[in-house]
């Protein structure tokens, strides 16, 4: 049974934070609220809780996981970034929007796309989800909490908790964070290739709507 914890999405209680930390360091998979729906997390260098992630979503390893960080320079550690991707990232961070860049080598390869040995980064723009990461201290490896077979992502903690009791350890109830998920923009073509359009507008990417 997972634990269940409401927080404040705009103030969020230190306690909380320091349990949910807790459980992640035991390798646990917790339930975030963010900026663009809630996503499952798990500590990037966690192989089992990455595969309860891919099992829970039914995905295989050509689908990109996600890694959550607080900040740029999270990014610039764990992904290769040049000039003018870094000028756009900075545009566009934080926001509703995933990266798809060149991973380093400070990745472990299992969470890399097998074969362009790339993955998602995103910088939330929701107070919560960036209190978690710095109680952590590293960042999160993550993905869109949207169940197999089902139309659009989960969004209310109850129902994340009837739907996912026996599946994930914590439950952070952060309120509704909607059913939009993220903006997709692989950053590795040039000119960059929008993937999805989601809830982060395209202007800050240099892209037409």
């Amino acid at each position: 049974m997972a634990r269940y914890l409401s927080i404040h999405p705009d103030d969020p209680q230190p306690r909380f934070l320091a349990q949910a930390a807790d459980v992640l360091r035991a390798g646990g998979i917790v339930a975030i609220p963010t900026d663009s729906c809630y996503s499952l997390g798990c500590r990037l260098g966690d192989k089992e809780a990455m595969e309860r992630i891919r099992r829970i979503r039914e995905l295989d390893d050509r689908h990109h996981l996600t890694l959550m960080c607080r900040d740029l320079s999270e990014i610039a550690q764990f992904a290769r970034v040049d000039n003018a991707q870094y000028r756009l990232l900075k545009a566009a961070t934080p926001g509703g929007y995933v990266f798809i860049l060149e991973g380093t080598k400070e990745l472990p390869r299992r969470v890399l796309h097998p074969k362009r040995k790339t993955i998602g980064l995103r910088v939330p723009d929701h107070k919560a989800a960036l209190a978690l990461l710095a109680e952590l201290g590293e960042p999160l490896l993550t993905s869109t909490l949207m169940l197999p077979g089902d139309e659009a992502p989960l969004t209310e903690g109850w129902e994340i908790q009837d739907r996912l009791d026996d599946h994930v350890d914590l439950i952070l109830d952060g309120g509704y964070c909607g059913t939009e998920p993220t903006t997709v923009i692989d950053l590795t073509s040039l000119p960059p290739e929008l993937v999805r359009l989601g809830r982060g507008p395209l202007a800050p990417c240099g892209l037409e709507e």
